[in-house]
């Protein structure tokens, strides 16, 4: 599919995969309507985009996420693409009792997930077409000591993916893609305050790691199929992580 004038909106696009994301949909000719918190940052990022707007948004925030969806009508009159790229990834031990990353966790990876699906479908459905990308994560499929609340918050954006597909693929012809990376080197982890996690694993290793635009290239690919094809999931590890 030609991507060329088409409209796309990512979320969490100031920094990391959201950013490379925007960058590579840009090149290919998309109207890329970049969403974070950090509207400087947008803007630095917009002024190397063809095409762009950009607009606060927390997706924490029910009041933000529809002020933001509005603007962005406003601006394009249209929605073809929304990928929801924000998150977090606080990793705590269960047993360190870190109730405040758990919930955060949840209201960003899975509710602010939900929020932006709310607010596309309206003009999705009126359209009769768009794709709705959701940046998920191995850690959906292959849980571990630590990533309990994470792996959870993943898993359920897997499963809601599926779901979609059942219900909004056959009557209203929205393609619904699930990506999920293995380690990327982003920020990311910068959120975990668990010392004790952060004592017993060496995140600052050798460990193998995909970059940003390893994942923005998924996207593209998913993207850029015939209309006729849906991208259900692609899981993307580095080579030598098994």
């Amino acid at each position: 599919m030609n991507l060329n004038d088409k409209v796309a909106v990512i979320t969490g696009a100031s920094s990391g995969i959201g950013k490379s994301i925007a960058e590579e949909l840009s090149k290919k000719g998309c109207k890329v309507a970049l969403a974070s918190r950090s509207l400087d940052k947008l803007k630095e990022i917009g002024k190397g985009l063809s095409q762009s707007f950009e607009v606060e948004l927390d997706v924490t925030s029910d009041k933000s996420v529809s002020e933001a969806f509005e603007k962005i009508y406003d601006r394009f009159d249209r929605i073809d693409i929304l990928v929801n790229s924000a998150g977090v990834m606080p990793l705590t031990y269960l047993k360190n009792e870190n109730l405040e990353d758990w919930l955060q966790t949840i209201e960003v990876n899975v509710k602010g997930t939900l929020r932006c699906i709310h607010a596309v479908l309206p003009a999705m459905k009126k359209q009769n077409n768009g794709h709705i990308i959701n940046i998920a994560s191995v850690d959906g499929k292959e849980i571990f000591e630590g990533g309990a609340v994470y792996g959870a918050s993943k898993a359920a954006v897997i499963e809601l993916s599926r779901a979609m597909r059942m219900e909004l693929s056959p009557d209203f012809n929205i393609r619904v893609s699930s990506i999920e990376p293995g380690t990327v080197a982003t920020s990311l982890r910068e959120d975990i305050s668990d010392e004790e996690l952060l004592d017993d694993k060496d995140y600052g290793g050798d460990e193998p790691k995909l970059s940003p635009k390893n994942i923005a290239d998924a996207v593209l690919y998913a993207t850029t199929q015939p209309d006729s094809v849906n991208v259900n999931e692609l899981l993307i590890k580095p080579t030598g992580k098994s």
